[in-house]
């Protein structure tokens, strides 16, 4: 079955024609076949930043509607979680733009470091079209507030203080359960990766 009614119906719902884009990816490849997925979507407006320093300099210009960024980056400089942390408290008029993480390694430490350096939303590479327009979606919705604390700045993971719904366990590092994984850290699926970035309730 096709996805595209679905990705029309989806595209349908926001205006990306007018959205100023960073992407940014250090292999040419990569860069396309991000710049191809949103221009299916109807955006044309691109920053693109092959590295940490031009990604830091692209902020620093025009406000910008979204961020798609490769958490590696070159070697042996700062990686795409370590630009989103600085981003969130670099004070920038862009400080606060919505983040996407693109990551072909999705480990449960890579999926962690993502959540907490500010990144609305972790997809897992190969890109999926249909994944990518959903968690631009939820983000135009969402409308969440941003947090700014010793430990962290981004978009808050909360919801009212009501707890966990009924029968649902904790979803904080600090919950403690029977079971000991094993001693490997393979990459998670998009679902995993979403339960992780999505808010969760405070207790």
């Amino acid at each position: 079955m096709s996805d595209e009614p679905m990705l029309a119906n989806l595209a349908a719902r926001i205006q990306l024609r007018k959205a100023s884009i960073l992407l940014v990816e250090p292999n040419s490849q990569g860069m396309n076949v991000l710049s191809q997925v949103l221009m299916g979507f109807g955006a044309t407006g691109f920053v693109k930043a092959e590295n940490y320093e031009e990604a830091r300099q692209a902020v620093r210009g025009d406000p910008l509607d979204l961020i798609v960024c490769e958490g590696a980056l070159q070697p042996d400089e700062p990686d795409g979680y370590d630009f989103v942390s600085e981003l969130r408290r670099s004070g920038l008029p862009n400080a606060m733009a919505p983040v996407i993480i693109v990551t072909s390694h999705t480990s449960r430490r890579n999926v962690a470091r993502a959540r907490d350096c500010g990144a609305h939303f972790v997809v897992m590479k190969p890109l999926s079209p249909t994944v990518l327009l959903e968690r631009v979606l939820w983000m135009a919705q969402a409308n969440r507030p941003f947090v700014t604390c010793a430990t962290y700045a981004g978009p808050d993971r909360r919801f009212q203080n009501l707890g966990p719904p009924m029968g649902v366990t904790g979803r904080r590092s600090t919950d403690l359960t029977g079971e000991i994984g094993a001693a490997v850290d393979p990459n998670m699926s998009q679902d995993e990766i979403d339960n992780i970035l999505q808010p969760q309730r405070r207790a």
